[in-house]
């Protein structure tokens, strides 16, 4: 089975706690978090993904919002300098631990952050970061 993924949200599963907009959107994303750490491939899709399921049924779910259509681009071009080619609608990532661990790094660094700029979620993706990870739901390990 595949995980539909919007670019940003590429960015929020490396910071991703068990936190969120509502139970509902936390144990749907606590199921994708298993999902992923099993290895199981992404698919780039343009809109609202499977993390945005839970949402969808709000009178104004946000993920149709300009901003967040913004936040995709601005993670899909950041993204892309360290994916390059699978930050296109319709790519297919695989995440291994290499890969996670080296998007961690540029998190950290500030160097794919973009996309969070004006998120509310920032803060707390920024402290999560200095604490190297700790705690996160997608669990793969750091490669020895």
């Amino acid at each position: 089975m595949t995980i539909r993924f919007r670019p940003h949200h590429l960015l929020c599963l490396l910071t991703y706690a068990g936190r969120g907009y509502s139970p509902a959107f936390t144990n749907n994303y606590d199921m994708i978090a298993g999902r992923i750490s099993k290895g199981e491939d992404i698919l780039i899709v343009d809109g609202p993904d499977d993390i945005c399921a839970p949402l969808l049924d709000e009178a104004e779910p946000h993920c149709w919002r300009h901003s967040v259509t913004k936040r995709d681009r601005l993670a899909a071009s950041s993204l892309g300098k360290l994916l390059p080619g699978l930050m296109q609608t319709g790519a297919m990532v695989t995440l291994n631990p290499k890969v996670v661990q080296d998007m961690r790094e540029a998190f950290a660094a500030n160097h794919i952050r973009t996309a969070c700029q004006g998120c509310k979620w920032h803060d707390l993706c920024s402290r999560i970061s200095i604490e190297r990870f700790s705690g996160t739901r997608v669990q793969f390990h750091p490669l020895q």
